[in-house]
């Protein structure tokens, strides 16, 4: 079985994958076509089936897995394949075709629950552990976005773990931080996205995430939980809630109110240093040492330069 991993520009390839998405179009000459992401565990790939049979246009779905008979092509700079046709008569396992953390999942609940017990405000300690309590298993399992980082399985407790990490070295060098409230603001600010996403697996926007968004989400979230906790009214629960709402850093952004304490002014700097360093291992990994990237539209439409040595 060929891995996209694997895939070379002017090969002809035969191989299973999932259909992460699609695009019903038409040619100026009224043709039917599909514009298709396929995806397995070492990647994703977009692809083009021209002048698809109806037939074959109603078994297409999100989510499906078929063998996959393609040419594959280099379209600026990019490859991408032009699809032949997709069997769909056998069984396959979606777990073979989703991608992951790179981290187990009892490794990150090591982390997570070492970083919890760093805590040393018994308040904030308890409205994080309330969050974990509430959402559960689903912290280990959702993605931390749909697309650009994180974006598989794991994605959500991937990123928290390497902010965590993040906090506590900033912590080590300038010791006016707060890390209690840092460490807090870390392990719950897109808590959120849980509820903001239909599932953990293929996800996409739900009706409540494309209307309210994860941010306010979770500081509705957060609100009820301190309520329960009798700590509605706690300054701590004010400031952690200020850090949830302020984390994207700016109102276009999609936060209600900018950071105005230092450690939302991190957990924002945080938040898009990790965020970013993933977008920067993604792009790199198709591009050649000495080349520029294409424009990263996550990244202020630049482009990158790739030196020797960069993996």
């Amino acid at each position: 079985m060929t891995q996209i991993k694997d895939f070379k520009n002017g090969e002809q390839v035969s191989t299973p994958l999932l259909i992460q998405s699609y695009i019903k179009g038409v040619t100026q000459n009224g043709a039917p076509y599909l514009s298709i992401v396929f995806q397995d565990n070492t990647g994703t790939i977009e692809g083009k089936w021209w002048d698809i049979p109806p037939a074959m246009e109603k078994l297409v779905a999100q989510g499906k897995i078929g063998k996959v008979n393609c040419d594959v092509l280099l379209y600026r700079n990019n490859l991408q394949v032009r699809d032949h046709g997709i069997d769909f008569s056998e069984s396959y396992n979606l777990e073979d075709f989703v991608v992951s953390s790179q981290y187990s999942r009892d490794y990150l609940e090591s982390k997570i629950n070492h970083y919890v017990s760093l805590i040393e405000s018994p308040i904030y300690k308890q409205l994080v552990m309330g969050c974990f309590d509430y959402y559960g298993e689903d912290f280990y399992l959702y993605p931390a976005a749909t697309r650009n980082h994180h974006d598989f399985v794991g994605g959500l407790a991937t990123h928290v773990f390497k902010m965590a990490e993040l906090a506590v070295r900033f912590k080590e060098t300038y010791e006016s931080i707060n890390l209690d409230l840092l460490l807090s603001g870390v392990l719950v600010h897109d808590m959120g996205k849980i509820e903001e996403y239909t599932q953990a697996v293929l996800s996409e926007y739900a009706v409540q995430g494309r209307l309210l968004g994860h941010i306010s989400i979770m500081d509705a979230r957060l609100f009820d939980i301190a309520k329960d906790l009798n700590l509605e009214h706690a300054e701590e629960t004010m400031l952690l809630r200020h850090l949830v709402l302020s984390h994207h850093g700016q109102l276009e952004y999609g936060s209600p109110v900018k950071p105005m304490v230092i450690e939302a002014e991190l957990l924002n700097f945080i938040d898009n240093i990790d965020a970013r360093m993933i977008m920067f291992e993604k792009m790199f990994m198709d591009v050649e040492e000495g080349e520029f990237s294409l424009r990263q539209f996550a990244l202020e439409n630049r482009s990158f330069f790739k030196p020797k040595g960069v993996k």
